[in-house]
């Protein structure tokens, strides 16, 4: 079984405007609304490729009974834990000329809320696998994911984190089964740029050696780069039109830790079909979408 923890979802209410001017009454051309939340993307996309997945994170209000109806009406089994107080974020995302995105702070979350969550973690078993996913909301302890990560050292559950900065490197020593930077955060973390795949490579070879088993390296439109301790392998991107990229690269480790029991070749070349699938679609990419990507060569 995968689990993911989403410790701050959001419903994300899309606006698509002709214009957008500051400071004056803009009209809306269309809207829709869509649950959010990096641990949940990665949770829509497993599902959607036939693997057994379920969602947890904090909701609350009715904000978060909403996102609760909306992930279930896709087909998500979830356990997450209702919160007495506050609402489940509501972020905005204005579509217009240029894209604008207002993202809400959250509900707070006390020692008692997490503890329940410790209690669900606590009923994993080995071979199951858990993705950390996402940024920590202010009122949850910053080093939750090394907290976690800790608890469930030694009980053989397979680890993957999709974090930036301290929050990914904090894992490290746990040695998680799977990370997931993009270019950019692998440059944080290197405290360099990065110009080739070498450079890529070498800086993604670090983290290796303080205790990942696999770095996964999203590059965007070019592609992404796998390493582990054998060596390291790049493919490139598949082509189409990008319409939307947010959830690509929740999609794309979707689609490895779907595939990795094939392979690593395999679970790269699907991880990037599910995240530019989802990059080519208006939402999170379906698995015909994927697999007409997976199925071309690249």
């Amino acid at each position: 079984m995968i689990y993911t923890v989403t410790l701050n979802p959001a419903l994300d209410y899309i606006l698509y405007t002709e214009e957008f001017v500051l400071g004056r009454t803009n009209r809306s051309v269309k809207e829709t609304l869509y649950y959010g939340g990096k641990g949940i993307n990665v949770s829509a996309v497993l599902t959607e490729l036939g693997v057994e997945c379920t969602a947890l994170g904090f909701i609350a209000g009715f904000t978060g009974n909403e996102l609760k109806r909306l992930v279930k009406e896709n087909g998500l089994q979830t356990d997450f834990i209702p919160l007495k107080k506050g609402a489940t974020r509501i972020n905005i995302k204005l579509k217009g000329t240029e894209e604008t995105e207002i993202n809400a702070q959250g509900p707070a979350i006390d020692d008692t809320d997490l503890q329940l969550l410790f209690q669900k973690l606590d009923k994993m078993k080995e071979g199951d696998t858990l993705v950390l996913a996402g940024s920590v909301p202010p009122t949850l302890p910053q080093d939750i994911y090394e907290q976690i990560a800790e608890r469930l050292g030694g009980k053989g559950i397979r680890l993957a984190v999709d974090a930036a900065g301290e929050l990914l490197k904090s894992v490290l020593p746990h040695r998680p089964f799977l990370i997931k930077p993009n270019k950019q955060e692998l440059e944080g973390l290197a405290g360099r740029h990065l110009s080739t795949e070498a450079e890529i490579a070498a800086a993604a070879k670090e983290l290796q050696q303080m205790g990942a088993e696999y770095v996964l390296v999203s590059l965007g439109a070019e592609g992404a780069l796998l390493l582990d301790q054998n060596g390291y392998i790049k493919k490139p991107a598949f082509t189409g039109t990008a319409i939307n990229t947010v959830g690509a690269g929740d999609s794309m480790v979707a689609g490895f830790l779907a595939g990795i029991d094939h392979g690593k070749e395999y679970a790269l070349k699907l991880g990037i079909a599910a995240g530019c699938a989802t990059a080519f679609s208006e939402r999170l990419a379906s698995k015909e979408e994927i697999f007409a990507l997976f199925a071309k060569k690249v």
